[in-house]
């Protein structure tokens, strides 16, 4: 026999127990895209307490559609050294290039990451960052539906050590950080430069350059990383993005 109810606090006990224990995190990652995944591989992977929260009802970002609604992407030399780590299927195109498919890179870097023990809350949104002595030190979340119903519903704080934007194109906690008085970003202008045109070659080399520190305890991986100092997108092109994902994760252990 079985109990509505029971299956409700199921949910329910479950549910809190996982939302209590992201409120004090090493490291808060905003965004279950690709380089937010891969950035919490390797954090988690390392022992550091990693939480992701993702506004939207799935993970992946724009990696489970991959081209044109194909389920490919294509990833560079550089890139495969991630994919054989997480143990992703892959064909050579030609020389420097190969396929794989989007659905399956998703799905592992998800497992992958969840087997380490990152904690994933979908259906959240960072809404605002804490900043105290002049640095991060956490971030405000919602549920997101109540963010789209536009209710006044006051969120609730997260405590981290270190944040990372991986918002993806649009660099949501860089926005909301550049809203508040006196902030300025390590830019040249202190600000976002905004995403160039599509140019893959730059923007895969740029990504790797511009994966950094943009305000105490504050940094950007991924799509967010060339927005915000201005580099150009890159397509279904993913090798940079993992990349990205893992150099934050190095820079953040180095100083844990």
């Amino acid at each position: 026999m079985i109990k509505d109810t029971t299956v409700s606090k199921a949910i329910l006990k479950r549910g809190f127990a996982e939302l209590l224990k992201t409120i004090d995190s090493d490291v808060v990652i905003a965004g279950a895209g690709p380089s937010g995944l891969s950035a919490s591989y390797y954090l988690a992977r390392d022992g550091v307490n990693v939480v992701i929260f993702e506004r939207a009802l799935k993970v992946g970002g724009g990696m489970p559609g991959g081209g044109i609604g194909f389920p490919v992407i294509v990833i560079q030399e550089d890139g495969l050294e991630i994919i054989n780590e997480f143990g992703i299927s892959y064909e050579e195109f030609e020389k420097g290039y190969y396929t794989a498919n989007s659905i399956e890179c998703t799905a592992k870097l998800v497992a992958g990451a969840i087997d380490n023990h990152v904690r994933i809350i979908n259906l959240t949104t960072v809404e605002d960052i804490m900043v105290k002595e002049g640095k991060t030190n956490g971030v405000v979340i919602n549920r997101t539906a109540i963010e789209l119903a536009k209710l006044h519903v006051d969120p609730i704080s997260v405590r981290a050590r270190f944040t990372i934007d991986a918002t993806g194109h649009a660099t949501e906690l860089a926005k909301t950080l550049l809203k508040r008085k006196g902030i300025r970003l390590t830019t040249p202008s202190g600000g976002i430069e905004g995403e160039g045109p599509m140019w893959a070659e730059r923007g895969e080399k740029d990504i790797l350059l511009n994966t950094k520190e943009i305000f105490p305890n504050l940094y950007v991986t991924g799509m967010a990383a060339n927005a915000v100092f201005g580099s150009p997108r890159m397509g279904p092109i993913f090798g940079g993005m993992l990349l990205s994902g893992k150099k934050v994760a190095e820079l953040i252990k180095e100083r844990l």
